[in-house]
């Protein structure tokens, strides 16, 4: 049959069977929706039913149109008239659609209920049904004549259209089209293959549901649900004995215990094959993880126990994925596994610490794993990083206050479920706390500041089981007092000294939050008391008071501070001084370095350093420079390598001086303000350099390296890409391009360290350059450097050069003095002063043009 021909019997079929189509429009679907049922199940069902008559509107009109475009193409019989190739993504779309409105309407056995509910007035259309299929008597029953009658038309077509498209192809030369015809034809089989499982899967979830009762179907029956297996088909249980039967849906898993059931979303859902479990000889286990409950189940058979869990990969990874697989259990699904990892929202009922608190994010194996946020109904809300279900990493945690409308903020770094290492808490009495943690207690080095207005308050120091423990720094806001010493349970216990607002400074011994014993007063005069005195510092009791003059009054002082007796002082003594050795620099501050100590102990764990570092680092840049910031201690940045197994040798320079590791962390806070400063200072010098710069940029590329007394042999002539109408002496900006374009990248940055880097690769480029001309290494002497580097400086045309020279030259670390990158940068500036000197006047410039 020739084209032609195929396609006038593709015609045909398409009249045939719009034909059909609006005989069952009119003798079927139009008769079963006329009326709607009062029965609220049947409701739903009818819904259905009309959603399947907006399916198959649909099927009709596409034909229709089809019908109306192959009449007015019949005579020329090219393969681009064939729609079902140019238009073949709708008419699977059209028919999946149909095919899965069809199935959800058999599931809930609606032809039974359609049929039974109008069983007088279907009596009447037994003789209509009998036309559409053969082997229909009056004594079959109404519900599966309903069922083919709706369903066989539309596979006769498929058919049809298959046997038309293989003609076709048989026509066909080998060719693009002919592919084409072949790739139409395995879609069309694929489609075949999906309507027969659907319409399989449909009839055995249907069975299902009629052998449950109704306590299950109400609860577990939806339409769009379809049974994928069932443990009394393909035998298998559930550990312990908790499940009598095992039912796999497309969307959960079901475990039916006597008259109750457990399901369990597919989503999260994770199949272990290799579960490791302990299983009794002839027993082959698989074991099922959710966020809530881990479970065996036993097969008995290693083939069953293969197709249970091959089937609930692919149920799992399909559900993941928001669609069945086209079709439904084809090649597309063989050999992937559903991913470990997944996204997902749940809440969490059985008892436990997450009870009645609902979690989004990311999941593994079961548990919250990576970034997520867990809500609680108490308000309370935690939103970071998640490890193996426990907050693990940084995390921000808002805590209502129950008395209060207010939250208690913490953004602190967790460790297994507990606040762990550097955090800033900003509690909702207007108390905010910066420092460390341990165990979800204050613990360590922190700084608690009160805001309010009533009685404002700072405290600096050492924290011990959520309580001031150790060296700290007590400042009233307030009063304008300030107590410097040590501390015991959130108590002033211990040596301490006491600034006052009015200048006075004082130093006692503290009991729990009292002055005991005797102390040293230092007056605003100069003049010094030891003894005993009262909190307002009133004198009482025995007491040495010397004065400024250096006259010593010593005796019992009364309760109004007034000297009752006083021996003779033969001699003048030397005024006592506070004596701070109770708490010495290197003990004060140890909460610093304990979280560094553990840091390096536990091995340097990449997954402690941002709880160690006090930051929240996204790039490892960042990450980098905060780790240097602390290493700068040559003792500790030495370990801190070592531990990460970078040891540098006994010689590298970079450890003698702190300067070169936090320089770069600290310059970008204030560099455009340091700049500024720099620019301002060498305006003068800057203004000469773009005078000379501007001189300089009138010369072409040979009359500047002429004039620059550039030997001739290290001209790059070869560089120079010419027109028909230009000449060498008229070529601008193209000799030593590629040193010039990096020199430009020196404003670029703010580290000194990099800025000098740019200038040894500017170096590097002349001499590659100069290499690539005398085809041989070379290494470019003073006397032929610096007239190269001028001519790159004046190409470069960098601004406030000699703000950049001078702010590198005071910021460059000590160790490169006397080295290359100081010669480099010496080098540099003699050309910067050079071209300040540059004036050319007219005669000078024609001589020498």
């Amino acid at each position: 049959m020739s084209t032609a021909g195929i396609l006038g019997s593709l015609l045909q079929v398409e009249e045939n069977f719009s034909s059909c189509l609006a005989r069952i429009d009119a003798l079927i679907l139009k008769p079963l929706l006329r009326a709607e049922p009062h029965d609220p199940k049947e409701k739903e069902n009818f819904q259905l039913l009309v959603l399947l008559n907006d399916r198959f509107q649909a099927l009709w009109n596409f034909t229709e149109e089809n019908s109306r475009i192959l009449r007015g193409k019949c005579d020329s019989g090219g393969i681009q008239d064939f729609y079902i190739l140019w238009k073949g993504d709708l008419f699977l779309s059209l028919y999946i659609q149909y095919f899965v409105t069809f199935a959800n309407f058999v599931v809930v056995q609606g032809f039974e209920q359609a049929t039974k509910s109008k069983s007088e007035a279907w009596k009447l259309h037994k003789a209509v049904l009998k036309e559409f299929l053969r082997d229909f008597t009056s004594e079959s029953s109404l519900a599966p004549a309903l069922h083919w009658v709706l369903h066989k038309p539309f596979r006769d077509h498929i058919q049809s259209c298959l046997q038309l498209l293989a003609q076709l192809q048989g026509q066909l030369q080998q060719g693009s089209e002919q592919d084409v015809v072949a790739a139409v034809i395995q879609e069309f089989g694929k489609l075949e293959s999906f309507i027969s499982q659907v319409l399989d899967e449909a009839n055995f979830t249907k069975e299902l549901w009629k052998s449950l009762g109704y306590k299950f179907t109400d609860m577990l029956c939806v339409p769009e649900r379809r049974l994928l297996e069932d443990s009394r088909n393909l035998p298998i249980a559930s550990g312990s004995a908790r499940s009598e039967r095992l039912l796999l849906f497309d969307d959960v898993l079901v475990l039916i215990q006597g008259n109750s059931f457990q399901s369990f979303d597919l989503k999260l859902v994770w199949v272990d094959e290799n579960c490791g479990e302990k299983s009794a000889p002839g027993s082959y286990n698989l074991r099922i993880t959710t966020p809530e409950e881990t479970f065996v189940l036993s097969a008995k058979d290693p083939q069953i126990k293969a197709v249970w869990w091959w089937k609930l990969e692919q149920a799992v990874r399909q559900a993941l994925n928001g669609k069945r697989d086209f079709p439904l259990w084809g090649r597309s699904g063989e050999g992937s596994e559903a991913p470990s990892r997944r996204f997902f929202t749940y809440g969490f009922r059985t008892e436990g610490r997450l009870r009645g608190a609902t979690y989004e994010g990311e999941w593994l194996w079961g548990k919250p794993h990576g970034k997520g946020t867990l809500k609680w109904r108490n308000g309370r809300n935690h939103v970071g990083d998640f490890q193996e279900g426990l907050e693990h990493g940084f995390g921000i945690c808002l805590v209502p206050r129950r008395s209060e409308d207010r939250y208690d903020c913490y953004k602190c770094h967790w460790y297994q479920g507990k606040m762990q290492g550097y955090g800033i808490c900003e509690y909702g009495n207007d108390l905010v706390y910066r420092g460390y943690f341990r165990d979800n207690v204050r613990q360590g080095f922190g700084i608690l500041e009160n805001f309010s207005a009533e009685h404002p308050y700072k405290y600096t120091g050492q924290w011990e089981n959520d309580k001031k423990n150790g060296y700290g720094v007590w400042e009233d806001k307030e009063r304008g007092e300030r107590h410097i010493g040590m501390w015991l349970d959130g108590q002033r216990h211990g040596q301490g000294v006491v600034v006052t607002q009015s200048g006075l400074c004082y130093q006692r011994t503290f009991q729990a939050d009292k002055m005991v014993g005797s102390g040293i007063l230092l007056l605003e005069d100069d003049s010094v008391y030891e003894g005993n005195f009262t909190e307002n510092l009133t004198f009482v009791g025995k007491g040495k008071l010397s004065l400024a003059n250096g006259l010593v009054l010593e005796g019992t002082f009364g309760t109004h501070g007034r000297l009752h007796t006083a021996p003779p002082e033969s001699q003048q003594r030397p005024p006592a001084q506070l004596d701070l050795k109770e708490f010495p620099v290197e003990k004060r501050w140890t909460g610093i370095f304990e979280q560094f100590q553990e840091f390096l102990h536990s091995g340097c764990k990449e997954e402690m350093e941002e709880s160690f570092t006090g930051f929240h680092i996204q790039s490892s840049k960042e990450l980098r420079k905060s780790q240097e910031y602390l290493f700068c201690q040559r003792g500790l940045l030495r370990l801190g390598l070592e531990r990460k197994g970078r040891a540098p040798p006994d010689d590298d320079p970079s450890l003698q001086k702190g300067s070169s590791l936090v320089l770069p962390l600290i310059l970008p806070t204030f560099y455009p303000e340091l700049s500024m400063l720099y620019m301002l200072q060498h305006q003068r010098q800057d203004n000469l350099y773009c005078q000379g710069i501007m001189e300089l940029s009138l010369f072409s590329d040979i009359q500047l390296l002429e004039f620059l007394d550039v030997q001739k042999h290290l001209w790059p002539l070869k560089d120079l890409t010419l027109t028909s109408n230009q000449r060498h002496s008229l070529v601008k900006d193209k000799c030593f391009l590629s040193a010039t374009e990096c020199l430009q990248k020196l404003i670029t940055t703010v580290d000194p360290r990099e800025k000098l880097e740019i200038l040894r690769k500017t170096y590097e480029e002349l001499e590659h350059t100069v290499s690539r001309l005398l085809e041989k290494e070379f290494r470019l002497p003073m006397d032929d450097l610096l007239p190269l580097l001028m001519f790159v400086v004046s190409r470069a045309k960098i601004q406030h050069l000699g703000a950049e020279i001078h702010l590198i030259r005071d910021l460059m670390d000590p160790t490169n003095q006397g080295g290359m990158l100081d010669f480099l940068l010496t080098a540099l500036e003699s050309c910067y002063e050079h071209i300040q000197k540059i004036r050319l006047h007219p005669k000078e410039n024609s001589h020498r043009s």
